[in-house]
């Protein structure tokens, strides 16, 4: 069986330089209802079944659909009907600002990762929901360790729905690659060995990618893997080294996956989620395999739930019980999906064997057996800021990837 994959990949420059333009909106979901006022009382549930229109700039749908579809059916008299629309998170603000201005919201619940987020704080259009309803979301405390910490980066406004622990891995055809590099000095040496043959995506525009170049710092034993400006000169200098053996960097993921199953490339960069999902899918052939690095930390990623100002007590006290029901161990289990966020959950207690069988199959198929042992082991480090990540992207795009890119 194969499974189709969402292939949106938000750019996170893109959010960071956004000019603040009227988007274009989903078809309202109803009568507009009267917003709750900061501070208000929530009632426990809707005075009556209400609709919600869910904006998706994520790929989340594909997680979490299952999810809001099982509460829907299980409470009718809460939730009536749910719409999805998806986007790019660089136009997310373009879209929700001028509704929150103009208190006429359209758009009832955006699920996005921390770029998407973290621009809608810097533009102060979320609800506080952590900070003013945390009661409500108690299912919260059941937090996955390193969950709890990437659900510490919504300072206290959105709420985490999924949680990975992201990469970086290498993937390789091990009909050519005989020795698989461990050490970013024998992926060097590789490299040069066979110029042409080994690639990854520019960062900015590319998960896999961007968690390459987070996580060399840690591998490379930088000064401040959470400065690129003034912490990272063992990362610059070695990809500027690497970059020697590239002659074009890819601007995004799908163009790597397809030169990996064409046998332009043998040896990338990747994350268990870019492992796994695209041989479910055959994008690539099966029989590709996947190397961790001797010693290097999971650089973890997310996405959130986050609520527009301006919205109405009884959508509001619907969407509160929708996450708290999202956050027990049945339902996120879910998340497991086709491997494309793998593991997904972010709740202890989510594990495999709750997840519907289909999911538990394409992890029996394709998933990598040393995957949750490692997951278990080796430590784990939150993202860059959004605004160190942007300072990143920029020193990469000038110093590493300028005049290579290929679209």
């Amino acid at each position: 069986m194969r499974f189709r994959r969402s292939t949106h990949i938000a750019s996170a420059v893109a959010v960071a330089t956004l000019v603040v333009v009227t988007g274009c909106s989903a078809p309202s979901t109803g009568a507009p209802q009267p917003a709750a006022k900061a501070g208000a009382t929530i009632p426990a549930k809707p005075s009556a079944p209400v609709s919600l229109h869910i904006l998706d700039v994520a790929g989340n749908q594909k997680l979490t659909q299952p999810m809001i579809d099982d509460f829907v059916k299980a409470h009718p008299d809460i939730i009536s009907s749910v719409t999805w629309e998806s986007g790019g998170a660089p136009d997310l603000v373009g879209n929700i600002k001028p509704q929150v201005a103009s208190g006429n919201l359209s758009v009832d619940l955006v699920m996005t990762g921390t770029d998407g987020l973290s621009a809608g704080i810097g533009q102060n259009l979320w609800i506080p929901l952590v900070t003013d309803y945390g009661a409500r979301l108690s299912n919260q405390k059941n937090y996955l360790a390193p969950a709890a910490k990437m659900q510490a980066l919504a300072e206290g406004y959105g709420v985490e729905t999924v949680y990975y622990p992201s990469g970086p891995l290498l993937q390789y055809n091990p009909s050519v690659v005989k020795t698989v590099p461990t050490t970013p000095a024998a992926l060097l040496a590789w490299a040069k060995a066979n110029p042409g043959k080994f690639g990854y995506a520019r960062p900015a525009n590319s998960g896999p990618g961007r968690t390459f170049l987070m996580g060399l710092p840690y591998i490379l034993g930088d000064k401040d893997p959470k400065d690129p400006v003034n912490g990272w000169a063992k990362t610059w200098a070695y990809l500027k080294d690497l970059g020697s053996t590239i002659s074009s960097y890819p601007t995004g993921t799908g163009q790597v996956i397809s030169n990996m199953a064409d046998g332009t490339w043998d040896l990338i960069p990747t994350t268990t989620g870019w492992d796994i999902n695209p041989r479910a899918l055959d994008q690539e052939p099966a029989t590709i395999k996947a190397a961790a690095f001797d010693n290097f930390t999971w650089v973890t990623d997310a996405q959130y739930a986050v609520v527009p100002k301006g919205q109405s007590a009884d959508k509001l006290s619907a969407i509160l019980l929708l996450l708290q029901y999202m956050l027990t161990p049945a339902e996120n289990a879910k998340a497991y999906d086709t491997g494309y966020f793998y593991p997904g959950p972010a709740i202890t207690g989510a594990t495999l064997d709750k997840a519907p069988k289909a999911s538990q199959d394409v992890i029996a198929q394709f998933g990598r057996t040393w995957y949750d042992p490692l997951i278990a082991k080796m430590p784990k480090a939150t993202p860059l800021t959004p605004a160190l990540l942007v300072k990143a992207f920029d020193i990469w795009d000038r110093t590493i990837g300028s005049g290579k890119y290929k679209a």
